[in-house]
């Protein structure tokens, strides 16, 4: 059995972003105004809220300045509620700017974010832990890849509106966002009664297939590897992996489009799984 390995992606994060300024470069005044799978977002609201995750990683992070703070939380549904608040006003005081603004802006801001990543320590406690993983503290490591996370599905809500999804679906890109977000499995489990050495296998099948383990040894933990054969195995197509993590799709339809083999009530835990803060 082997254990997932810690997530390398700050010389990444750079080219995906090229990826985004390409993009968007080419894109219509048209294209800017479709609707993406963010009911409330048009592809203008998702790149202008990419810029808000640049100009607020560096000003909280680099600067240590706060601005807007969200006080007591008692709750992880308030914490949501002011984030959704937050990017709510983002988005509409931004509708004033233009698509040549917010490009530029995002080039700007992007640079600087990406430099301030390499600077940190992978092994240093996170600012902010990732919480969508049920952790209360956060190696820096795992925050750059959930920040990885971000910039990809976001990028992809917008290749999706416009009909360019394939090319973050290749394995370069695909695999860390897929690596990231399984590592939530574990905490989205955690009420899954099990029975010792219970193993379910999550197949994700695309340009290559991957696969990650769920192990029951007095809890769920996730594993990259193992001989074992498992008691249920659930094969997801890649085009609809990152729209079930994202609250892109219904379950209905996610299951519908997957396949489960075995202990189907075990597998299809999955499907109503997320990994983003929402």
């Amino acid at each position: 059995m082997k254990k997932p390995e810690q997530i390398d992606v700050v010389a990444l994060i750079p080219e995906l972003d090229k990826m985004l300024f390409k993009l968007l470069d080419g894109l219509s005044g048209e294209d800017w105004e479709k609707q993406t799978l963010a009911p409330k977002w048009k592809v203008k609201d998702v790149a202008v809220h990419l810029l808000d995750g640049n100009l607020r990683t560096l000003s909280m992070l680099r600067d240590g300045y706060y601005g807007e703070k969200a006080g007591k939380l008692n709750a992880y549904e308030d914490l949501i509620d002011f984030l959704n608040r937050l990017n709510a006003d983002w988005v509409k005081a931004t509708k004033r700017l233009s698509p040549k603004v917010i490009i530029g802006l995002l080039k700007i801001s992007g640079k600087e974010y990406c430099d301030f990543l390499a600077t940190l320590d992978p092994d240093d406690k996170a600012e902010f832990p990732v919480a969508w993983a049920g952790e209360n503290e956060s190696k820096n490591w795992f925050h750059i890849a959930r920040e990885y996370t971000e910039k990809w599905h976001h990028q992809q809500q917008i290749r999706l509106a416009v009909g360019d999804e394939h090319k973050l679906l290749k394995e370069k890109w695909y695999l860390p966002y897929l690596d990231t977000s399984v590592r939530a499995l574990p905490y989205h489990y955690r009420d899954v009664e099990g029975k010792a050495t219970d193993l379910v296998k999550f197949t994700f099948l695309g340009e290559t297939e991957k696969s990650w383990y769920l192990y029951y040894d007095n809890g769920w933990e996730l594993l990259a590897s193992t001989n074992q054969e498992p008691i249920s195995e659930v094969k997801i197509r890649d085009d609809y992996a990152w729209k079930i993590f994202t609250k892109g799709v219904k379950r209905e339809e996610a299951i519908a489009t997957s396949e489960i083999i075995g202990d189907k009530k075990l597998g299809e835990k999955i499907f109503d799984m997320i990994a983003v803060m929402a």
